[in-house]
């Protein structure tokens, strides 16, 4: 039996979300979710975000609507979403299949000093995604249901959401490039080929 408060490491979570990834499309939130996935392995299909902290949910919306047959990922914390609840509402509005939504929960504010989040406080947020109308929502608190969570992101039966209960670590940084004109456009022309160098 799993004990109520039971944490995960943030990058075992991570790693198994991106276990055998396929062509999964990969939005990584700022911060120490950019940091994770940039952990698991450096992927052209990766669209880490270096700012716009908010905008991980809503980018992965974006992207799950114009590439409609393709896994759309995205991997945030906490703080960000929080400061992008309404998101949730647009997401539950437009109910896109190929779109899942891992938040990495360790109720702190990591860009900042680790201050609480509302989490800590008991917000939460599966429950506001469930209330919004996505129904496949949940808190996790374990590795299988990490490995749920992976499998529903292949499966096309989105949206879903998890709010994924990890310890609140501080990890070596693994840094993703950062010029903003090489993501785009290695991302660009691995979701659209060779015909987005020319558009």
């Amino acid at each position: 039996m799993t004990h109520p408060n039971a944490l995960l490491h943030r990058r075992d979570v991570v790693n198994e979300l991106l276990r055998a990834r396929g062509d999964l499309l990969v939005i990584a939130g700022l911060g120490a979710p950019n940091w994770d996935v940039s952990a698991a392995g450096d992927h052209p299909n990766n669209f880490p975000l270096w700012g716009a902290m908010g905008a991980a949910s809503m980018i992965g919306l974006g992207l799950a609507m114009a590439q409609p047959k393709r896994r759309v990922l995205v991997i945030t914390g906490d703080g960000e979403m929080l400061m992008s609840i309404g998101a949730l509402a647009t997401i539950a509005v437009e109910k896109p299949a190929n779109l899942t939504i891992a938040v990495l929960d360790n109720e702190r504010f990591g860009e900042t000093g680790m201050q609480k989040t509302h989490t800590a406080a008991g917000v939460d947020l599966a429950a506001m995604a469930a209330a919004a109308g996505i129904r496949t929502s949940r808190v996790v608190r374990t590795q299988a249901e990490v490995t749920e969570i992976r499998d529903l992101a292949h499966q096309g039966s989105g949206p879903v959401f998890a709010q994924i209960k990890i310890h609140p670590e501080a990890l070596v940084f693994v840094m993703p490039p950062s010029d903003g004109v090489i993501l785009t456009t290695r991302f660009r022309q691995s979701v659209l080929g060779d015909s987005a160098l020319y558009n």
